[in-house]
This record gives C-alpha cells, structure tokens and sequence, in this order.
C-alpha cells in the first residue's frame, strides 16, 4: 500500500567531516526533501558543502559548493530534491564550525 509520511532529520554542530544529512533511501520509497535549514551558531563567517551521491559511493553531485553563511545567520533551501534508491545526501563545513541543520521531506512508498 502506498503512503506518504512527512519527515524531520536534525544535525547538531555540522563541521568539517563528511556527514550523513539524509540516509540512503530504502527499496521501494522516494524520498523528496522540501526544506533544508543551516543556521551558524559559533558566532564565525563560514561555508559549507551539501550534495548528493547517487550511488552511495564516490560519485559526489554538489547543490552547494562552498556557500557562504555569515555568522548566526540562517540559510534555506527551498526546491525540492527527489532522492531514490541508494541516493545519499552529505553535508560539511570548510573548517571546525558549529552549523546547525533542519531537514524536512516527505517519504513516500511505491
């Protein structure tokens, strides 16, 4: 039976290690993400890395590429992403950073 279930992912303090924004998407669901929240806590201008890889691999597709986010200032993604299977989506900063992340999407079953 098909469903659609509305999802919140929280990431405390994203810093400059690769990070697991949103997990590998299971068999059989969609996951579409509608909204993705940054917001600098540590009180320091920084950027930030968030992409996608398709395979769960090495195959890294930037949606942001050393964006700026000015210090605790708040950034919002708003177009949606469509993830499938073994989609994972990551995210990291250009130094040791304190940026908070809110993710919201929606996960839908075939």
């Amino acid at each position: 039976m098909a469903s659609e279930v509305l999802k919140r992912v929280c990431v405390r303090a994203l810093s400059n290690s690769e990070t697991t924004l949103v997990s590998a998407v299971t068999a059989g669901h969609t996951y579409t993400i509608l909204n993705i929240t940054l917001c600098e806590t540590g009180s320091a201008d920084e950027t930030f890395d968030i992409y996608i890889d398709p395979l769960g691999g090495s195959n890294d597709t930037y949606i942001y590429k050393a964006q700026a986010i000015a210090a605790d200032a708040t950034f919002e993604h708003t177009t949606r992403i469509v993830m499938e299977a073994t989609d994972v989506l990551y995210g990291r900063t250009a130094t040791s950073a304190d940026v908070d992340v809110v993710i919201s999407y929606l996960d839908q079953t075939l």
